[in-house]
């Protein structure tokens, strides 16, 4: 039913149905009454479209993510996305891929659908290619990075604290008088980089044996993690403490060290990031950095709300992380 008919049966004008569905003033109250009465009755749904041409809010929030298959980034988008809802925002998700160049494309698709703003899911948006069609293509529509940033005038960024994370999972593996660790990771992510950056400041301050850090770049698959982490026990035996960037390279880790009799953790200790729900279902139970996923996708949504209602954010926060300790250490 249109507002036409609405007024119709409520015997007003077709404005005046229109002030009283937006809130608006100069209705009295016993009108105001009645047309909310026959609203209520007709199930009356507005047109966000035809709204959107006079408010100048399609109430719709872009999202891009660049890999599905990650769970711990759709973990992220399930609670933006039910976030959004509850105050009223559709979302539009788009999975970009990897590459910087398919990423602008996607920002530049989303500039077309005159989104009220745009959420980028994951440290990978963090490139000087997004950073320019950001500027080219939606320089005055507001966004918001989860676990990343880049310095523009409309991009807001919540980042996890996961250098101090993974310098407290060396302090960690360090009090239990674990000295040769290994750091393995898949891509070379800003997170993952900082997670790095983390690893050898931790062994500087907490291990200090002087050696070169053995930090090792794997494959994504599982099957590249499990002889990744056979060939490093063989190549260096002495290792005793493991730390893996995901929770599932972690599991892979886990079942390579079992069925190469490495025993966990008396023999060797292993700790993963994210606190996924793999860290609690592994034999044993793996030792994990949470980077607090429920906090920062809230913080995201809540600083994205309050820059579109006009209100002052802090162009950058950080969202602190710590270690749950498990069976694996």
């Amino acid at each position: 039913m249109t507002i036409y008919e609405i007024a119709k049966i409520a015997g007003v004008s077709a404005s005046t149905v229109s002030r009283v569905i937006n809130g608006k003033p100069g209705v009295n109250k016993e009108t105001r009454k009645r047309v909310t009465e026959y609203l209520e009755k007709y199930h009356y749904s507005p047109n966000e479209a035809a709204r959107g041409l006079v408010t100048g809010s399609h109430k719709m929030i872009g999202v891009l993510i660049s890999d599905m298959r990650t769970a711990h980034h759709t973990d992220g988008l399930a609670y933006i996305q039910k976030e959004l809802a509850s105050q009223g925002y559709l979302c539009l998700i788009m999975n970009t891929g990897h590459g910087d160049e398919d990423k602008a494309s996607y920002i530049q698709q989303l500039s077309q659908r005159r989104v009220d703003a745009v959420m980028l899911i994951g440290s990978t948006f963090e490139s000087q290619i997004v950073g320019k069609a950001i500027s080219e293509y939606i320089p005055r529509t507001p966004v918001v990075i989860s676990n990343g940033y880049i310095d523009l005038p409309n991009v807001y960024g919540v980042i996890a604290d996961e250098r101090n994370g993974t310098v407290e999972c060396v302090k960690h593996l360090a009090s239990q008088n674990r000295k040769n660790l290994a750091f393995i990771l898949d891509y070379e992510t800003p997170s993952n980089l900082l997670k790095v950056e983390g690893f050898k400041f931790g062994l500087q301050q907490y291990i200090n044996n002087n050696e070169v850090p053995r930090i090792i770049k794997t494959g994504p698959d599982f099957q590249g993690v499990y002889d990744t982490t056979r060939r490093l026990m063989e190549e260096h035996p002495e290792t005793d403490g493991i730390i893996y960037s995901e929770d599932p390279l972690a599991a892979s880790g886990l079942r390579a060290l079992h069925e190469g009799n490495y025993a966990v953790p008396s023999r060797v200790a292993v700790i993963g990031i994210n606190n996924s729900i793999i860290a609690q279902i592994t034999t044993p139970t793996l030792t994990s950095l949470d980077n607090m996923l429920l906090e920062l996708s809230m913080t995201c949504v809540r600083n994205l709300i309050d820059v579109l209602q006009g209100k002052h954010v802090v162009k950058k926060m950080l969202i602190y992380s710590h270690l749950v300790e498990r069976e694996s250490t």
